[in-house]
Formats: C-alpha cells, sequence, structure tokens
C-alpha cells in the first residue's frame, strides 16, 4: 500500500494541453463576479453584525428591566414599612394628650415627623432602557426617603411611649404612696409595686385600678361604719334625752305643794279640827258631823270648814 507521500511524487505532472485549460478558464472568469463576491461578504458582515447588535441591545434591556425590578420592591417594601408606622403606632400615640406624658415635646416632634410630604411610587413605567434606568434612579431614591423618615419616625414615635411610660410610673409611684393604709386589700399595692418595677405599664394600668376600687370599697365601708356608729350615737343621746325630760317633769311634779279641799254642802255646817272627833246634832234642824284622828278632816251639814286634808278616798287624789 502505497503512501500519500508516494501518492503525490508519482502524479504525474499535467500536460501542456491541461495548463492552458485552466489558463483559459481564467481569462473568461467574468469581472463582477468578485464585487459581487465582496459585496456579498460586506453583506453577510452587516447582517451578522445587526444580528449581534440587537442580541447585545435586548439583553441591555432586560438587564435594565430586571434592574428595575429589584429597585420597585425595594421602594414598594420602604414605603410599606413607612405606611404601616404612620397608620398604625404613630396614629394611635396622636390620641395621646399632653399631660400624660411627662415631656410635652415628644408630641410635638412626633407631628413634625409626621407632617412631611411622601414621593409618589410609580414604578417600572417605562419601555426603553434610558426610560428605565431613569425610573431606578427615582425609585432608588424614594426607597432612600421612605427608609430615612421611618427611621426618624420610629425614634418619634419610641420618644412618646417611653414619656408616656415615665408618667405612667410617677403616677402609680404617688398612688402607691397615698394608698398606704387607705385600701381594703393591700395585696393590689403589692400587685401595682410589682408593675412598677417591671416597667410594664399594661400591668401597672390594671394594678392601679386594682388600688382604686379598693380605696373606693374602704371608704364606702367606712361611711357605712360611720353611719351607724353615728345613728346609735343619735339613739342613745334620745333616749337620754328623753330620760331626763322625764325625770324633769317627775321633778317638778314632786316640787308642787299638795291642795287641801273641804268640800261644802247644802246642809247645816261643820267643823274640822284635830284630835278625836265627834259627831252630833246642831239645833235649827241642821245637823254635823266630824272626823278627827289622822286625817284631821270634818264636815257637817252647812257650809264646810277648812282645816284638815282630803283624803284620797274622798277626793281621788
Amino acid at each position: 500500500m502505497k503512501t500519500e507521500q508516494e501518492t503525490e511524487t508519482n502524479t504525474p505532472p499535467p500536460t501542456n494541453g491541461e495548463t492552458a485549460a485552466v489558463e483559459e478558464s481564467r481569462r473568461v472568469r467574468p469581472k463582477w463576479l468578485v464585487p459581487l463576491v465582496a459585496g456579498l461578504c460586506a453583506l453577510a458582515l452587516v447582517v451578522a453584525g445587526g444580528i449581534g447588535w440587537k442580541i447585545w441591545s435586548d439583553r441591555r434591556l432586560a438587564e435594565a428591566k430586571a434592574a428595575c425590578a429589584t429597585a420597585s420592591d425595594a421602594a414598594r417594601g420602604a414605603m410599606n414599612d413607612w405606611n404601616t408606622l404612620v397608620n398604625g403606632d404613630a396614629a394611635d400615640l396622636l390620641e395621646v394628650k399632653a399631660d400624660q406624658v411627662k415631656d410635652a415635646k415628644t408630641l410635638d416632634a412626633l407631628k413634625t415627623a409626621l407632617d412631611v410630604e411622601a414621593p409618589e411610587y410609580e414604578g417600572c413605567v417605562a419601555d426603553g432602557k434610558d426610560g428605565l434606568e431613569t425610573a431606578i434612579d427615582e425609585l432608588d431614591d424614594a426607597a432612600a426617603w421612605y427608609e430615612k423618615h421611618a427611621g426618624s419616625l420610629k425614634k418619634a414615635v419610641d420618644a412618646v411611649n417611653d414619656s408616656k411610660l415615665a408618667k405612667t410610673i410617677d403616677t402609680a409611684k404617688t398612688l402607691l404612696e397615698s394608698s398606704n393604709g387607705n385600701v381594703q386589700d393591700d395585696k393590689t399595692r403589692e400587685e401595682l409595686s410589682k408593675a412598677i418595677e417591671a416597667k410594664d405599664e399594661a400591668a401597672i394600668a390594671k394594678a392601679s385600678k386594682a388600688v382604686n376600687d379598693s380605696i373606693a370599697a374602704k371608704q364606702k365601708a367606712d361611711e357605712e361604719a360611720k353611719a351607724k356608729a353615728q345613728a346609735e350615737a343619735d339613739a342613745k343621746a334620745a333616749a337620754a334625752a328623753n330620760a331626763q325630760t322625764q325625770q324633769q317633769q317627775y321633778n317638778y311634779q314632786q316640787s308642787q305643794p299638795q291642795q287641801s279641799w273641804t268640800p261644802s254642802y247644802p246642809y247645816g255646817g261643820g267643823s274640822t279640827g284635830g284630835g278625836s272627833g265627834t259627831t252630833g246634832g246642831s239645833t235649827g234642824g241642821s245637823a254635823g258631823s266630824s272626823y278627827g284622828g289622822s286625817f284631821g278632816y270634818s264636815s257637817g251639814y252647812g257650809a264646810a270648814t277648812p282645816g284638815g286634808t282630803c283624803p284620797e278616798s274622798v277626793c281621788g287624789v
């Protein structure tokens, strides 16, 4: 088997006729063929360049869209954080009054932090690469604004909460001191003391209410006891006054002199006298009688004469 070198070596050179044919074909080639080929090559290069530029342009546009989407998400997240704070904790604290915080300036700072104009969120609404890049810059600025003001607003909210807690603690301490010995159940004061130490505003509010309720219960019990004691004292005073009045009436009656009374009769006359009693008649048809003894009473027919004491059996006294 022959090698390629041996084959090439053994190939016979072209004859004179073949050489002439090749040269003839070269002489008859059209002149326009070379420019055509060159033009086609140039066109191919242009087409290839256009395709390459389109691919490159599309890739840059896709990158811009992706970057804008990322910037949009960041701006939207920062905006949501801001709005949540504005409509949540900050809005609730706007209801706090100056007497509910230790430092009223914190409320002014909160209002100042809220009194700002937030940028509008538009998103990636542009179509071209340049428009998207402009949108990216605007979204980055908006995100930075929201992040900055959310941070300052959070500080203002925290300042109000701290001032409110400080005022609550001061008020609770005052209540704890003033309620000593004035509650019905002293355990309520113990719970209040624990809540103050924990600085738990909700627990302080609950314990403070319990202490105030216990104070009110003790006051009510004290008032009822006082009213009962007063009623008993009034009853004793009335009984004593009544007894004194009765005693005075009795003493008055006892101090009055007893009256002597001698009844008169239409017949005869009588005489009274001490000692033994006599009974007899008198002239002129009149008769009389006399009673001696301890009563010293005498009666007769005719006019009565004073002298004795009227016995109870006769006078009814």
